[in-house]
């Protein structure tokens, strides 16, 4: 509903600033108008959407959403020789926030799932995506959030994109996700703990039966470079399952320097594109200056109202004229009192009597 609500009302919503001005508009001044127009929408529901958004502002979240938006065709880039490039999207920051690398990385599926068009079945994808500690995705995810993810890695894949999940144990992806991988590559897991047999036990049940192996035996005793393989075939059916070698990187296997990591930076062609601060109009600040005006227009009227008070209480005071005095009102009181009274006795009306007086 504030989603629609921001949509006709023109307020973009670019940033969690702005999210948070709109839960907090709709929540006191706008309520009525949002109420008039969608209907009644919860104090309760909005102040628990409000709790959940700052909790990802306090983890940083304010400057991993907003402009510049990441681009996913920047992931599909061709170098000037015609060939893919491999990008790295560095967020070692994030281990330790959760919430947030689960909600980036639904966003950042959710956005090539609705941006990229649907491919069929390809001889090979047009892109692969390696997401390394995957755990960090579900370990705190809501239930809804979780659904969601589990949504699109189930579509993804008619858009000719490839996900893996890289971590140290299948039992760290959830079921419904863990049956639409294809291929599973599994390295060798220790037992330390009764819980780590049990792990262990209900990892070698994902993979496909073997008559050659005891795949729960076999996992603990891998060695360096070693794994067990299996994969689609040409039909969509599991390979049996293999023990091999894995070929090692022909990479260097190290961390990169930060004088590395400067120098390639520095020669990025698209760095410059999400270095750069944008603070673009959006909803934050078209609400403020909506709320500003309603504030001064306000003050306005109230100025006007004082004024007019005022006005109409100058207008009906009377200027003091000379029978405004008390003496004059006293002595015109006494000279009324006694012309009536003399009116009256002549009238024959007076209240007393007289008594005639006689020379005899």
């Amino acid at each position: 509903m504030i989603f629609k609500y921001c949509n006709d009302s023109k307020l973009p919503l670019l940033d969690l600033k702005d999210f948070i001005k709109v839960l907090q508009y709709v929540s006191d001044e706008g309520k009525a108008e949002l109420e008039k127009e969608y209907g009644k929408i919860s104090t309760t529901s909005t102040g628990t959407i409000l709790r959940k958004v700052i909790e990802l502002q306090q983890q940083r979240a304010d400057l991993f959403f907003g402009e510049t938006s990441f681009d996913v065709d920047d992931l599909m880039r061709i170098s000037d020789d015609g060939r893919g490039m491999i990008s790295i999207l560095r967020v070692t920051d994030l281990q330790d926030r959760p919430k947030l690398f689960s909600t980036f990385m639904l966003q950042l599926l959710a956005e090539l799932y609705a941006s990229c068009p649907e491919e069929g079945d390809l001889d090979k994808p047009k892109l692969v995506m390696f997401i390394d500690e995957a755990h960090l995705i579900f370990q705190e995810a809501s239930d809804a959030l979780q659904q969601q993810i589990e949504t699109i890695i189930k579509l993804i894949r008619s858009k000719g994109i490839g996900i893996f999940f890289c971590t140290q144990s299948p039992m760290d992806v959830p079921s419904l996700v863990l049956a639409q991988l294809g291929l599973k590559v599994q390295r060798a897991l220790r037992t330390f703990t009764a819980a780590d047999r049990k792990v262990i036990k209900q990892t070698a049940e994902n993979y496909p039966e073997t008559e050659f192996y005891r795949t729960e035996d076999l996992i603990t005793q891998l060695g360096i470079g070693e794994a067990l393989v299996t994969m689609l075939n040409e039909k969509g059916i599991p390979t049996p399952l293999v023990h091999c070698m894995m070929r090692p990187p022909q990479s260097r296997m190290d961390i990169l320097t930060a004088e590395e990591l400067d120098g390639l930076i520095s020669k990025s062609k698209i760095a410059g594109k999400y270095n750069r601060p944008v603070d673009s109009q959006s909803a934050h600040e078209i609400l403020t200056e909506k709320l500003e005006q309603a504030a001064k227009k306000e003050e306005q009227e109230k100025q006007k109202e004082t004024g007019e008070k005022e006005e109409r209480k100058t207008t009906t005071k009377k200027e003091k004229g000379f029978f405004d005095d008390p003496v004059v009102k006293s002595m015109t009181r006494t000279a009324g009192n006694t012309i009536v009274r003399s009116l009256l006795g002549i009238s024959g009306l007076g209240g007393r009597s007289r008594r005639r007086t006689s020379l005899f």
